[in-house]
């Protein structure tokens, strides 16, 4: 930095971007031949070099940030906007979901019994499993607002304790998902509802699963003192992204489960 008169962050060559464009090819590429041809090699050949340059990018992210001083406050705002960015395009991914089963629901067609749900359709009870994942996904946004503040006191015993109970909530909550997809009475074959359904609350669970690998991370990191109470973004990010996976499951749970059943 002392080569320089700015106080923001040239990066310097990568591989990752290429082998992470490279790895998703052969990924969606591999799926492709899973679903036609029944092989799976391609795939997770795939799968493999995207989790190996994710693990090698973080890597070097971690490390420009941590040891060697990179992130200046000026760079700490980009990677805010950034964050606040894709965060928004994650709200307007939903938003198709959302439109979907609404325009589904509120005017069903002759092909769907004219009435919701579709006839044969048995909806699940949304104050069994679903209510109790409500209560487990919000007790979760308690305890990372709880290892958020703790981060900031500079406590890290209570940091570590809140993360790992976030940590666990999260795993929770994706078990009982997991559970309730198996003992679900349609499919995600049966009608407008099933694929609704199953989209939605899929792309959910996906992000819940990336939220809890995002907080494992950090607390990989806060376990190896990697944060400050001035200096946590790695963080912030996480929490931003697990407070936005709460609010979407209250639409989901107020939309789909409840007044859609």
């Amino acid at each position: 930095m002392t080569h320089q008169a700015h106080s923001f962050h040239m990066v310097g060559p990568s591989p990752w971007p290429l082998t992470g464009a490279v790895g998703a090819l052969m990924m969606t590429s591999g799926l492709a031949s899973w679903f036609h041809k029944g092989s799976v090699t391609l795939m997770i050949l795939g799968l493999t070099l995207t989790l190996t340059t994710a693990y090698q990018w973080w890597r070097d992210v971690i490390r420009e940030g941590t040891f060697q001083g990179h992130h200046t406050k000026s760079v700490q705002k980009g990677l805010r906007y950034g964050m606040i960015l894709f965060i928004t395009s994650e709200v307007f991914f939903f938003i198709g979901f959302f439109w979907a089963f609404y325009h589904s629901s509120l005017a069903p067609t002759p092909e769907l019994g004219s009435y919701w749900p579709p006839s044969g359709i048995t909806p699940l009870n949304p104050f069994e499993v679903p209510l109790l994942n409500t209560i487990v996904l919000l007790s979760s946004g308690v305890t990372v607002t709880w290892a958020h503040h703790a981060i900031m006191a500079g406590n890290r015993k209570e940091a570590l304790q809140s993360l790992t109970a976030t940590i666990f909530l999260g795993a929770y909550f994706t078990l009982l998902q997991a559970m309730e997809y198996l003992e679900a009475p349609f499919t995600i074959a049966d009608s407008t509802y099933g694929s609704t359904f199953f989209v939605a609350t899929g792309f959910h669970g996906l992000h819940v699963i990336i939220g809890t690998l995002f907080l494992s991370a950090c607390l990989a990191r806060h376990a190896f003192h990697h944060f400050t109470t001035k200096h946590h973004f790695g963080f912030e990010a996480a929490a931003w992204y697990w407070h936005f996976v709460d609010v979407v499951w209250l639409f989901l749970y107020m939309s789909i489960y409840w007044w859609g059943s």
